[in-house]
């Protein structure tokens, strides 16, 4: 859970917070807008009805990291798409996280393999560490519980789709319906990263909704 005095702390947090108890430090900043975005979700009532998506009283993690309300969301498009592990994220990310393997990633299963996405493999959901582990950098959106990171697909007949190997060495449809699922991301989260981002991001999507640009309305999608 997000400690409420953090509000107290001046703008720039000091890097000699750890991102963990023994793990690298990393710089937050204090930025309303988290709080606002999520009470606005809270209060909209768009999760009272997602059975896949369970409140969590706490995410345990020490300073600014976590969230007011957590939840851990086992299972999306009606429990058709499992998230193995369960991802822990806050109440803004589901809808888009939904509405992303709903509305983009099983078309193109569809599309390509007529057939659908039973299984979504999460490298990474919550998370209380700097940006790419690097000791010193910004807190990652990872830290707010804000981002997903996907690693691959199992469909329906038993096809498994995982970036590392088939982004780039995958047969036809396997790299199409990768990169369908790329361009979905990019419609619906604010930050997308890539196996053509860097090395850091050779094996799986990154995904999150943080703020970019000073009215906080550019996207990264790469």
């Amino acid at each position: 859970m997000r400690i409420r005095r953090v509000l107290l702390l001046p703008v720039l947090i000091p890097a000699l917070i750890s991102g963990c108890s023994s793990g690298p430090n990393f710089v937050a900043k204090l930025e309303p807008w988290r709080a606002e975005e999520e009470s606005a979700c809270l209060s909209s009532g768009v999760l009272a009805h997602t059975q896949y998506a369970a409140s969590r009283s706490a995410l345990g993690g020490p300073s600014v990291c976590g969230t007011e309300r957590p939840y851990e969301l086992t299972a999306v498009d009606d429990g058709r798409g499992t998230l193995k592990p369960a991802a822990l994220l806050r109440c803004p990310m589901i809808p888009q996280v939904e509405r992303w393997v709903r509305e983009s990633v099983q078309p193109a299963a569809h599309y390509y393999f007529n057939s659908h996405v039973v299984e979504i493999s999460v490298a990474g959901s919550y998370s209380c560490r700097p940006m790419n582990h690097v000791s010193g950098a910004k807190l990652s959106e990872h830290g707010y519980a804000n981002a997903l990171d996907v690693a691959g697909f199992t469909l329906a007949d038993g096809r498994k789709i995982p970036l590392k190997r088939d982004w780039k060495n995958g047969d036809v449809a396997e790299q199409r319906f990768l990169r369908a699922a790329h361009r979905g991301a990019c419609e619906r989260f604010t930050t997308v990263l890539g196996p053509d981002h860097d090395r850091a991001h050779h094996d799986h999507f990154h995904v999150d909704l943080a703020r970019h640009g000073r009215n906080g309305l550019k996207r990264i999608c790469k």
